[in-house]
């Protein structure tokens, strides 16, 4: 069998793969990305990632280095303001209503949202543009064996191939990490997301809200208009038997829980999407390296969504690799460790940090909930504490 030789094989075309597949071919490394399942890169088309993606501020030179940025940008709607809400009272109503404006800390919004078929479409059109980048939808990883010069991988299509640099891309099931023996830690909360588009008739104003009361936080991120119409990106999470409750309601019925749990601040909401659900679990590997492997995005970290964080730590590993790559010592042992060191123990902390502010968001107990509305509002309350939270929200000192 003929072997193919490549720097680099992505396994996983996600959107941390796509674009990892973009970096490094825009860095002039050749590159070979594989993913089982072709993208689906229409909203109606049957297997749509309904969520959305919003590219906080540190994220936007990757996508720029990687030529991706001026594709995305028209499609994308601006975050100026942070909103967190507190709904935790005795009727569903703000009780705290905080906001974090970006303008407190920078002339430039927190962040950017697309939905993530935009994404994968906008995508997959740039890589068919690079000379050196082979994408092979379709394609799964089989097996992998690594040795101190190549990683030799092989293919569902029946091709083996030899790259420098192996990069796990996969998800949190991640075959790459599995096949390397490296161990994850999962936390559970008994928690699902309902992830959906909706329209309404209050203009968002650019303003992205967290409402809080129980089970989970319920988030409405801006979107550019819908048919004439301002539109948003909804994450609803709650316990798993709640979620699926009304994930199974007619339409009209999930429209007035939604209403309820929005506490109205856009109005009514129409559902513009159909509903998908997704679990919500914490997990980290126990290393992000391997022989002649580096592992990224949820194959190194899941986390709730909550704070945009969760495609910001992948494109935040992307950066790292990309920075320390060199063509001389691509996938080499000191290349590899550097990464590791760089980021491992970053991604532990903010991990830590979404694990405390989910548990915080599902409390139910009144005691609890007042317990949380006064921290929001002491710390919202101190300026330096507030600019410092949104900093270290986006990354930056």
């Amino acid at each position: 069998m003929t072997r193919i030789r490549t720097d680099i094989l992505i396994s996983g075309g996600g959107v941390a793969g796509l674009t990892a597949a973009a970096g490094f071919a825009s860095a002039g490394y050749d590159v070979i990305c594989v993913d089982p399942a072709p993208p689906v890169i229409s909203a109606e088309a049957e297997g749509a990632d309904l969520r959305s993606t919003a590219f906080l501020q540190p994220s936007i030179p990757v996508l720029q280095a990687a030529g991706l940025w001026d594709r995305l940008a028209p499609h994308a709607a601006p975050l100026q303001v942070m909103r967190i809400i507190d709904a935790g009272g005795a009727v569903e109503e703000p009780r705290i209503v905080k906001d974090f404006d970006a303008s407190d800390i920078s002339d430039q919004p927190f962040g950017w949202n697309l939905p993530n078929w935009l994404l994968r479409r906008e995508m997959v059109a740039h890589l068919a543009t690079l000379p050196n980048v082979d994408f092979r939808p379709g394609t799964a990883t089989r097996s992998v064996l690594t040795r101190e010069s190549e990683a030799v991988i092989s293919l569902t299509d029946g091709s083996r191939v030899s790259a420098r640099l192996l990069i796990g891309a996969d998800g949190r099931n991640s075959p790459v990490r599995e096949a390397l023996g490296i161990g994850a830690r999962v936390m559970r909360y008994g928690q699902k997301a309902l992830a959906f588009t909706v329209t309404h008739d209050v203009p968002h104003r650019n303003v992205s809200t967290e409402i809080h009361r129980s089970g989970g936080p319920f988030t409405l991120v801006p979107l550019p208009d819908r048919d004439g119409q301002p539109a948003s990106a909804i994450v609803w999470m709650e316990t798993g038997a709640e979620a699926q409750r009304l994930q199974a309601l007619p339409a009209p019925a999930f429209e007035a829980a939604m209403d309820a749990r929005s506490c109205g601040i856009l109005g009514p909401l129409r559902l513009a999407s159909r509903r998908t659900l997704w679990p919500i679990i914490s997990q980290i590997a126990e290393r992000m390296t391997g022989e002649r492997t580096a592992l990224m995005a949820e194959a190194a970290h899941v986390m709730p969504p909550i704070g945009a964080q969760g495609l910001n730590m992948s494109l935040a590993d992307l950066a790292a690799l990309l920075d320390l790559a060199r063509p001389e010592t691509l996938g080499e042992p000191a290349m590899l460790e550097a990464y590791h060191r760089r980021r491992h123990l970053e991604v532990q902390a903010r991990i830590m940090g979404i694990d405390a502010l989910n548990r915080a968001s599902m409390l139910g107990d009144p005691v609890w909930r007042d317990l949380r509305a006064t921290m929001l509002n002491a710390m919202y309350s101190l300026a330096p504490v507030r600019k410092t939270l949104m900093k270290a929200g986006l990354g930056v000192r």
